[in-house]
C-alpha cells in the first residue's frame, strides 16, 4: 500500500513520556509545539513486562483531540483482539508487532477493513527479512531502536542497517524508528532513511519541544533531498 509520493518527515512524541494525569493538556501542547501525529504506546503486560492504557483511554483522549493523527503502537499479545476496539476508539494507525502473531496477513487485511492504516514493528532481535512479503500490505513498517516495553534505553545504532535495507529496496515507504532517539541520534535516523520519527523524553522533556522538532524534521528532510 505504499504511495508513489515523496516520503515526508514526520514527528510523533511518545505520550507515555508525558504527565499521564494530564494527558489531553500533554497532548495539545506537543501538537501546538508542531507534532506532526501522537505516538501512544499500548502495552498488556504479557507481549511486553509493562502495562499503560488501552482503548477506553483512547477514546477520551479522541474527544478531547479530535484531529490529531493517532499512532498506535501495540505492544499486545493477540494483537487481532484490540484491531476493533481501537477503531472505535478513534485510532488512526494500528501498528501491531510482527513477532505477536501467527497470521499476520491476515491481521494486516483486518486493520485495513477496519479503516485503520496498517503498521508492522520489529523487536531488535527479529530480521528486517521477516517483513519482505508484508510490506505491500503495510503503509508503515516500524524499526524499534531499544526493546519494547520501557522508556530511556539507549539508542541502538545497529538496528540502522535495517532501516537502510527498508529504504533502499522500498523508496516510497514510511519508515518509522522508536527508542531513544534525539538530537544526538537523529542524523544516524535521517541518513540510514527513517522518515518518521518517535521521540520519548527529547522531546516531551525539553524546555523547548518545538525547536527540538524543528531540528529533527530539517535532519530528515535534508536527508530525503540528497537522496533524490
Amino acid at each position: 500500500m505504499c504511495s508513489n509520493e515523496s516520503i515526508k518527515a514526520m514527528i510523533g512524541p511518545s505520550i507515555l513520556n508525558a504527565d499521564l494525569s494530564d494527558l489531553a493538556s500533554e497532548s495539545q501542547r506537543l501538537l501546538d509545539c508542531g507534532a506532526d501525529y501522537l505516538h501512544l504506546d499500548v502495552m498488556d503486560g504479557h507481549f511486553v513486562p509493562n502495562l499503560t492504557f488501552g482503548a477506553p483511554v483512547v477514546k477520551c483522549l479522541r474527544s478531547k483531540i479530535p484531529k490529531a493523527m493517532f499512532d498506535m503502537h501495540m505492544m499486545v499479545a493477540q494483537p487481532e483482539r484490540w484491531v476493533e476496539p481501537m477503531r472505535e476508539a478513534g485510532a488512526d494507525q494500528y501498528t501491531f508487532h510482527i513477532e505477536a502473531t501467527d497470521s499476520p496477513l491476515e491481521l494486516c487485511r483486518k486493520i485495513r477493513e477496519a479503516g485503520m492504516k496498517v503498521g508492522i514493528g520489529l523487536k531488535p532481535n527479529t530480521p528486517v527479512i521477516t517483513v519482505d512479503d508484508l510490506v505491500a500490505e503495510a503503509d508503515m513498517i516500524l524499526i524499534m531502536t531499544v526493546e519494547p516495553g520501557f522508556g530511556g534505553q539507549k539508542f541502538m545504532s545497529d538496528m540502522m542497517s535495517k532501516v537502510k535495507y527498508l529504504r533502499a529496496n522500498h523508496p516510497h515507504l514510511n519508515i518509522e524508528v522508536d527508542g531513544g532517539v534525539g538530537l544526538a541520534t537523529i542524523g544516524e535516523c535521517s541518513e540510514a532513511g527513517a522518515n518518521m520519527i518517535v521521540s520519548g523524553t527529547a522531546v516531551v522533556k525539553s524546555a523547548d519541544p518545538s525547536q527540538v522538532m524543528t531540528d529533527m524534521r530539517l535532519s530528515i528532510n535534508n536527508a530525503i533531498l540528497s537522496r533524490t
